[in-house]
């Protein structure tokens, strides 16, 4: 008897419905590089989900950006388990519906589905709502005997053992197709930050014991030599010994790679001594704002605005170590003016950032952000979703109009994006670690 086929399909891609941007930023060599690394990753938890499945089944991983039906129907599943983020379901909801109406049951997952699973089960035979690890094998069993329930919960963020999850399932992977691979080392964050799905989602923060995050390491090295490594985190160094254990460990494999931290990474100077010697390339921060005002208010406790004044001290600790910066900021924010976007360029400039992030600020579905924004009437629609691409503005801003924010935002993405500020601070960037590497030797 031949193995039932169950398929994990990924919807992939960059999307952004801004016209005058879209005309404006493919255009832009800063922003297509960002787009296209973003664009060329597989999905960790489709691949974790494949790690826990019973070998008795067989396993397919595959992505479609966009809704593909002659190359949906060439697929021969007997269940399909699809994931997506909220900007992109509504491909993940037609995908679901085409595969339903060959009667082939489909799973829907994922953070937009986790927190909107009454939504997803319009388009699915079940939802699961939370960390897949520990609910998949029950679906699984639960389709064997013919009884699928609608939605799968989990009950805590303490249900999934991270030090019991195998290593995802690298070797389904054509890796010729990407340009790093992810590897999770922790999940969750503590800073709640307002516009933040994972607080709302995790609700904690938890650690995986080092060794198994070096037999992940072994897993894609297995199928991939020499390969780049993303750390899914949504932030990596928050425990700074667990830090210092994983960083040496990470070293000892002889990887490139990349993470996301907060801006408290640069107050460790053992660290980042450390972080320099590992093969680690760059740390993206979330700095979200060089103006201390527009911070106040967006984290629990204002912990960005407390730090503020450590930005660029920051920066430069970090970057004279020869590991880049790629500094992360959000416009739109309600303390922000129209003279904001010149700010962030002159910060930008001014503190040798060698790469940049600009999104706007944006009111994903159950945020703290996206109730406040509905409960003060400031969103144009209770369900964008498609606008969810952090390129569009979905709600009216507190202290500037709609057209400011986004002309000021155009303004910024050529101003920081073009082929000639893209190469000015790269070129300073290099400038820089030739001067330092001078003065070490």
């Amino acid at each position: 008897m031949n193995a039932a086929r169950i398929g994990l399909i990924a919807v992939s891609g960059v999307r952004i419905y801004n016209d005058r941007l879209t005309r404006h930023g493919v255009t832009l060599p800063g922003f297509v590089e960002r787009a296209r690394t973003i664009a060329s990753m597989p999905s960790l938890g489709l691949l974790t989900l494949a790690a826990v499945t019973p070998e008795r089944y067989s396993v397919e991983y595959v992505e479609f950006p966009e809704f593909d039906a002659a190359g949906l129907s060439a697929l021969n599943f007997d269940l399909v388990a699809v994931s997506s983020f909220t900007a992109k379901s509504s491909v993940m909801y037609r995908i679901a519906d085409h595969f339903r109406a060959r009667g082939v049951p489909v799973v829907l997952g994922g953070l937009h589905c986790t927190l909107l699973p009454e939504e997803a089960a319009e388009h699915a035979d079940a939802v699961v709502a939370g960390e897949g690890e520990h609910l998949w094998p029950g679906v699984l069993a639960d389709w064997e005997q013919g009884r699928l329930r609608k939605i799968y919960r989990s009950g805590s963020f303490r249900d999934v053992d991270l030090g019991q999850v195998p290593a995802p399932r690298y070797d389904l992977l054509d890796v010729d197709r990407y340009n790093r691979l992810p590897v999770q080392t922790a999940r969750g964050c503590p800073l709640h930050c307002e516009f933040c799905a994972a607080s709302r989602i995790y609700g904690g923060y938890k650690l995986k014991p080092v060794d198994k995050v070096v037999r992940d390491l072994r897993a894609a090295k297995a199928r991939w030599r020499h390969p780049f490594i993303e750390l899914a985190d949504d932030n990596t160094f928050v425990n700074k010994e667990w830090s210092r254990d994983l960083v040496r460990a990470i070293g000892a494999e002889e990887v490139h790679w990349f993470t996301e931290t907060d801006v408290s990474v640069a107050d460790d100077p053992e660290l980042l001594d450390l972080l320099a010697r590992s093969g680690c390339r760059q740390l993206l921060i979330g700095f979200e704002s060089p103006n201390a005002g527009s911070l106040d208010g967006i984290d629990a406790g204002n912990w960005k605005a407390k730090r503020h004044d450590r930005y660029r001290r920051a920066i430069e600790e970090i970057q004279r170590r020869g590991i880049s910066v790629n500094g992360c900021f959000v416009v739109g924010l309600d303390q922000d003016t129209p003279d904001i976007f010149p700010e962030i360029e002159q910060f930008v400039k001014s503190t040798g950032l060698m790469e940049v992030q600009v999104t706007i600020q944006t009111a994903f579905p159950g945020t703290a952000l996206y109730r406040r924004l509905k409960s003060e009437g400031r969103l144009f629609q209770d369900r964008y979703w498609d606008r969810c691409t952090l390129f569009d503005v979905t709600f009216k801003p507190k202290r500037m109009t709609v057209k400011e924010l986004e002309l000021g935002f155009e303004y910024l993405m050529g101003a920081l994006y073009s082929a000639e500020e893209t190469r000015r601070r790269r070129l300073h960037y290099l400038s820089a670690m030739r001067t330092l590497r001078k003065e070490v030797s």
